[in-house]
């Protein structure tokens, strides 16, 4: 038991959430510091615990993806956020995809229902570094608290912007124009999708390039994007074919009504369990709103669509890990303080949730003096956090799980031209290798 033991933890998004949850799981007292709502990020629209901000999907479930691949493992940690994703989920194909308020109301209610958290609603202007702290306060981290935390790790911040993609309400699309179906009808017709023939869609091209962004403030024109989460403006501007390869591409998705092999589809995708909502998939913006209004109506189907949310950008801080972090997530300089979530660099949901987990875990073994867990890189999360604690990076830019970054394995040449046959021998590895690790500890 390890009552009278207490740790602060900074931030209750999806990381924050996490690793409060581990830390309360063994026992371990936690005070969870939660600005919102008394002082606003600019992005997030409730007080709730571990919203989700930019889309409603945590991306693939499959085992042969490197993101299904973390998320399996991170059930192998038993997480306490994949149980409420599971029970929250709406359908989106081979993605994990969730009633975002429902998903964030059952964090809430976890949280606010253990013994072991207290909840303090409050912005951090301080950090005491002679006590436990784990530091999650996310991409969007207040400038008090940032210069704080500047002054603990002696590292000056980077940063990039993210993006955030509309919303529109499904009773307000045309389904005489548009129609349900998955890519190549893989995993049943849960997307809707919105055909355009050529003269449409270069119509649909030009508002795009022509209309007004918002403009950005002076300290954030160096800024950098991170490529997997561009502006559609910014995808667009690389040429008018760029988007019916990207997020536009019509591959696979034949209106069985017309036969019609499409010039270029818009696909929207369920964002509330009610299926009352869909959001634009790939449509993050930075477009003033009449001119988001303009572009979405341009779009066959959604002439008439009433926009619940337009798209917003905003920037995403992060710290220079590879200067700053071990594997562990515990910082090299003092070991009462850890990062988890996205400020550490890593991007996307569910990279969040996992390092929230493996920060959790973590600092309640530190506390109870015991070795700290470091995942063998032939797991996924074990590859993500060995990356961004790996102290030669040359110029460290965010990363979400993939392939690239988990260690390799001999395989013949055949079968490493096999995209899927090579990732599912990484996978089952995988698997093997973090139950194994986890029998040994």
């Amino acid at each position: 038991m390890n009552k009278g033991k207490r740790v602060k933890v900074i931030g209750a998004g999806l990381a924050g959430s996490e690793a409060a949850l581990q830390l309360a799981k063994r026992d371990i007292y936690v005070d969870l510091y939660e600005m919102r709502p008394f002082v606003s990020t600019g992005a997030h629209k409730t007080d709730k615990f571990a919203e989700l901000v930019c889309s409603n999907s945590l991306g693939s479930y499959d085992i042969t993806n490197a993101s299904g691949l973390l998320k399996y493992e991170m059930e192998v940690l038993d997480s306490f956020l994949m149980k409420i994703i599971h029970n929250c989920k709406v359908p989106s194909g081979g993605a994990l995809s969730v009633d975002r308020e429902l998903f964030s109301s059952d964090v809430t209610n976890l949280i606010k229902n253990n013994p072991f958290i207290n909840i303090i609603n409050e912005e951090i202007t301080e950090i005491n570094t002679d006590e436990p702290v784990i530091i999650a306060s996310g991409p969007l981290t207040s400038e008090k608290l940032s210069s704080k935390v500047k002054d603990i790790i002696g590292e000056e911040y980077l940063h990039f912007f993210d993006a955030i993609a509309p919303i529109v309400e499904k009773d307000s699309i045309d389904f005489s124009k548009a129609f349900f179906m998955n890519r190549y009808n893989k995993g049943g017709n849960d997307y809707i999708n919105c055909p355009m023939n050529r003269e449409e869609y270069e119509k649909f091209y030009n508002i795009l390039i022509n209309s007004e962004k918002i403009e950005l403030k002076s300290f954030e024109k160096n800024a950098k994007f991170f490529e997997s989460c561009l502006p559609i403006e910014v995808l667009a501007s690389r040429g008018i074919d760029t988007l019916r390869f990207g997020p536009l591409k019509p591959v696979g998705l034949i209106d069985e009504r017309t036969g019609i092999n499409n010039y270029a589809v818009v696909q929207l995708r369920q964002d509330n369990k009610a299926a009352s909502l869909y959001n634009l998939v790939g449509f993050q913006t930075n477009l003033k709103w009449g001119c988001q209004k303009e572009l979405i109506h341009s779009i066959p189907g959604l002439e008439n669509a009433n926009i619940m949310r337009y798209g917003v950008m905003h920037r995403n801080t992060f710290i220079n890990s590879p200067k700053i972090l071990n594997s562990s997530l515990q910082t090299r300089k003092n070991s009462n303080i850890f990062f988890a979530g996205q400020i550490t660099g890593t991007e996307g949901y569910t990279e969040s949730i996992a390092t929230g987990l493996l920060a959790g875990i973590n600092m309640a073994r530190y506390i109870e003096e015991k070795e700290l867990l470091n995942l063998p890189t032939e797991t996924m999360l074990g590859a993500l956090t060995h990356y961004i604690s790996y102290s030669e990076h040359k110029s460290f830019q965010p990363i979400n799980s993939n392939w690239g970054i988990i260690a390799d394995m001999e395989m013949d040449r055949k079968t490493r031209k096999d995209k899927k046959l090579k990732n599912e021998l990484l996978a089952n590895r995988a698997i093997k290798t973090i139950k194994t690790f986890l029998n040994k500890i």
